[in-house]
């Protein structure tokens, strides 16, 4: 099981951000003094930095996501059901990452959505396809011999090229979803600090 890096770096920066707004709200008790004042500031920090960390965290994950040298990857749906799609990319060189999770999102029958991926470290990748949440129905297995052209692939067939690898790529994407899910309840916490911390920073005696 490999826990993505970037879901690690964002949940500790999260939990700082929890750690202060709970402080803020224990400091909204200190208002006499030079101690008042001080609190009063740590607030207003906890508060603005909480603000732009997740406009930032958000524009972030809105944007479409094109990285510098990386390869583009069509997958179409030729299915007639709609499936949710993920993409492992297999990170041959990173010893402490070699699996990357990305979730590609539902698709619908001729339909097709496109992932970059970053291929620096890597030559092949695997796609996986679930008609709801648990029922894996889609796995195939793909080399990058080209890293300059990009790939295009139609989903025409329920298979599984391998039961070995669908099943390390079903538990990578369970703990993915498992983390994401921890990441939303973290993040739901913080909006409701910081809702109650700026509610007592604007409120009138």
């Amino acid at each position: 099981m490999y826990i993505n890096k970037y879901l690690c770096d964002m949940g500790f920066i999260i939990f700082v951000i929890f750690l202060s707004l709970v402080f803020s709200l224990f400091f909204s008790k200190l208002k006499k003094g030079k101690v008042g004042q001080l609190a009063k500031l740590f607030r207003i920090a906890s508060v603005v930095f909480a603000v732009s960390v997740f406009t930032y965290w958000f524009i972030q994950k809105s944007a479409v996501r094109i990285v510098n040298d990386s390869l583009s990857l069509q997958v179409i749906n030729k299915l007639p059901q709609p499936l949710d799609f993920y993409v492992i990319n297999i990170n041959n060189l990173d010893k402490n990452t070699p699996l990357e999770t990305k979730h590609i999102g539902k698709i619908r029958p001729e339909y097709y959505r496109i992932e970059y991926l970053k291929m620096n470290k890597s030559d092949e990748y695997w796609i996986a396809g679930y008609l709801g949440k648990k029922n894996l129905v889609y796995f195939s297995q793909h080399s990058v011999p080209n890293k300059n052209m990009d790939q295009m692939i139609e989903v025409q067939n329920y298979i599984n090229q391998s039961e070995k690898l669908s099943a390390i790529a079903k538990k990578e994407i369970e703990e993915d979803n498992y983390q994401n899910m921890l990441m939303g309840i973290w993040v739901t916490l913080c909006f409701l600090l910081l809702f109650l911390n700026f509610v007592l920073l604007v409120r009138k005696k």
